[in-house]
């Protein structure tokens, strides 16, 4: 079906109105995402030291809002099926907001956990509930450009985040210099820790206003038009394809709409998730969804700063390339909703995820190449264990003591150490100015037992470390790998590998995953199988982002990078061989193919 009747002012108005609040709930997805990249470092520089927070730590508060996704995602499409889709959005706008001041505030781990769940929990119900409203309120030829748009408005927010990351580095930079002019050292250290401790807060305090404006945008929009018929509520369904469509294409969408929730269509049929007729595109949507950040989407842009940090780009210069990495995210998304209703969605999903191998094998071989040449110094640092700590300055006599030659070079000391289940990572470079030394206690590494923790060991299932396996274990150092800081020259090539990465994304799954989330589900299972399918989603992403930090300060970047490149390699398969196109379909056309497949 193809909407030709001529639209008026009033219908272009709400259209573009809608879009433009859809667009913003992707922006608030986009900032959710991205805003840590460039709060990461100084947020480590000073909650780690006056927080004594852990590695491991800083990991969760990077995978909170993935984890706040995954519970949100629970529950997601059951609250859009009670409340409907435009109070589940004023929701999700609400939460975001909450989660400003509760972050920018906070003095310690647990609220600024707690913050970034709640940013968690908005990010969820948005990426179950927009591009759900937008399937059912868009249609089949504006559907992929319309969802686009979320996705393009993501990639803004991406670009935002990092803009004000950029922002904050410059100023965190002007305080560093006017530091240097104070005689007294710690005068100076003091005024450092101001200076990225304010850089940090302001990042998050600038987040405000896009929050408010998407909530209060919120309570103007109409309701899914699919959502009101299947409450039996014909007229306020007619009413809202009225504001969007001309009267012709509203009354032959809801024929449509109603010939397929009668008792002889393909909606009207009862069953549960996984009957046999549901079964095919709900696994097909999942399978596309987990592959999407399987390969390592999210991690990269979390972490992005910290990546080309150890590729060898200087620390200004890393944020100015995650700038250009956000603008070309954004660029390369207005190409895909360009191309997504002319080339269609599986070919957009073969050409993103294979460029997205090959650009993740060349980061991965790069990374390989720089770590190769690292030296184990574990067991001599070691024998500087004092008791159950370890105080270590990382300066070129401190590398001769330990065994290892300084030629004048920079070089990076990477400490992997444990106390018994308790593991943690420390980093170093030698030319970092005004570096602390890295201090190891069983204080800052041994976690207090949880609520959580314990409930797990009484029903003898034991995902948590035990407090009392730590409170007597010795320290072991684990891994100290000590090796020369890439070069800037490196460090640029890997920053390529990277917007190769990031351009192929935003052109196949950046823009198709939502379509493929939305589409490929029938009417019947639409909003619990899209939050079940960006439940598994999230949970790749959490599980990504929790174990990143330990996982390359044990076995490298460049093991991540290639684990990345055979997830993606699933992806590539998945899309030439299991996707089905469905350009220029309605929705209830889609449902139809997969009925006619399992009757087959």
């Amino acid at each position: 079906m193809t909407m030709t009747a001529a639209k008026t002012p009033s219908t272009r108005w709400a259209m573009r109105y809608l879009l433009f609040i859809a667009g913003m709930g992707g922006l608030l997805y986009g900032i959710d995402v991205g805003i840590i990249a460039g709060a990461l470092p100084y947020l480590e520089s000073t909650a780690s030291v006056a927080w004594k927070l852990s590695a491991q730590q800083l990991s969760f508060i990077v995978a909170a809002v993935l984890l706040g996704s995954v519970l949100s995602s629970l529950f997601a499409g059951a609250l859009a099926d009670l409340i409907g889709r435009r109070w589940a959005m004023v929701l999700s706008g609400a939460l975001f907001t909450l989660s400003i001041p509760v972050i920018a505030l906070a003095e310690g781990y647990t609220p600024l956990l707690l913050g970034r769940l709640l940013q968690g929990v908005s990010g969820g119900l948005i990426g179950v509930v927009i591009p759900l409203y937008l399937a059912e309120c868009l249609g089949a030829d504006n559907r992929g450009r319309g969802t686009g748009m979320f996705q393009l408005l993501l990639t803004v927010g991406l670009v935002v985040a990092a803009l004000i990351g950029l922002y904050q580095a410059q100023s965190v930079e002007t305080a560093s210099v006017a530091a240097k002019l104070l005689t007294d050292s710690n005068a100076q250290q003091a005024a450092l820790f101001a200076a990225k401790d304010h850089a940090w807060r302001s990042i998050f305090w600038m987040c405000l206003t896009p929050g408010l404006v998407f909530t209060a945008g919120c309570f103007l929009l109409a309701e899914s038009p699919r959502w009101l018929l299947q409450r039996g509520r014909v007229d306020a369904a007619r009413a809202a394809l009225l504001r969007t469509r001309s009267a012709q294409d509203t009354e032959t969408e809801l024929r449509e709409m109603q010939r397929a929730a009668s008792p002889e269509g393909a909606g009207a049929a009862t069953g549960p998730l996984l009957s046999r007729r549901y079964v095919l595109p709900f696994l097909l949507a999942c399978l596309v969804l987990a592959c999407t950040q399987a390969t390592g989407i999210n991690s990269i842009l979390a972490y992005v700063v910290n990546i080309l940090n150890q590729a060898g780009l200087p620390g200004s210069v890393a944020n100015q390339a995650d700038v250009a990495i956000k603008l070309l995210n954004a660029l390369m998304t207005v190409v895909a909703v360009l191309l997504v209703d002319r080339k269609g969605r599986k070919f957009l999903l073969m050409l993103g995820s294979g460029g997205i191998l090959a650009s993740l094998l060349v980061a991965g071989a790069l990374f390989h190449s720089a770590e190769s040449g690292r030296q184990d110094l574990a067991p001599a640092v070691q024998a500087r264990v004092q008791g159950d700590a370890l105080e270590l300055r990382f300066e070129n006599t401190t590398l001769q003591s330990l065994g290892r030659a300084a030629d004048g070079s920079a070089q990076q000391l990477t400490i992997s150490y444990s106390y018994g289940p308790f593991t943690n990572v420390q980093s170093r470079r030698s030319d970092e100015p005004g570096a602390s030394a890295i201090l190891i206690n069983r204080a800052d590494t041994v976690q207090a037992d949880s609520v959580i923790g314990a409930f797990f060991r009484r029903i003898h299932l034991n995902p948590f470390a035990d407090p009392a396996a730590g409170a007597t274990a010795p320290l072991k150092i684990e891994q100290a790998m000590v090796g020369p800081v890439p070069s800037e020259q490196h460090g640029w090539w890997v920053a390529i590998s990277i917007f190769a990465f990031v351009a192929f994304f935003a052109v196949g799954p950046g823009v198709c995953v939502w379509l493929a989330l939305s589409e490929l589900m029938p009417t019947r299972i639409r909003s619990n199988g899209m939050s079940i399918a960006l439940l598994i989603n999230q949970f790749v992403s959490t599980v990504i982002a929790a174990v990143f930090l330990p996982t390359v300060g044990q076995h490298g970047y460049a093991a991540m990078f290639f684990f990345w490149a055979g997830c993606t390699l699933i992806y590539f398969l998945a899309a030439a061989f299991l996707m089905p196109e469905t350009k220029g379909k309605t929705l209830e056309e889609i449902e139809a193919f997969f009925n006619r497949k399992n009757r087959a």
